[in-house]
């Protein structure tokens, strides 16, 4: 039997998390949609819209990204071609930069 390990997060992460998620929360609201709806229209369940809600950090970044989208709260550029720009941006920078990062082993000069 495999023995889980609760991960830990650094406190900003779970302050950034725990914003989105009352961001979402008031967005819902705002636009008077319930948590059965949201959940019906991310096609996920309706406690899974709650743990968002909520700040869970378990929850998976593609499922809040889409509940966000959904509620129209702007993570990123709106306008795809902004957006599709800066993925474009970034993929060039990452071919520029190493395809892997190895710590180079100290040469240790034993010749006395």
């Amino acid at each position: 039997m495999k023995k889980s390990t609760k991960r830990i997060y650094s406190a900003y992460s779970c302050d950034a998390m725990h914003l989105l998620g009352a961001t979402i929360r008031a967005e819902r609201k705002i636009k008077k949609m319930s948590e059965t709806e949201l959940a019906e229209r991310a096609g996920i369940s309706r406690s899974l819209v709650q743990r968002v809600e909520k700040g869970d950090m378990t929850c998976g970044v593609g499922i809040v990204f889409e509940i966000a989208h959904i509620v129209g709260i702007q993570l990123f550029e709106a306008d795809s071609s902004r957006l599709a720009s800066q993925i474009k941006q970034v993929e060039d920078k990452l071919t520029l930069l190493p395809k892997t990062i190895r710590k180079k082993a100290k040469v240790i000069n034993d010749d006395f």
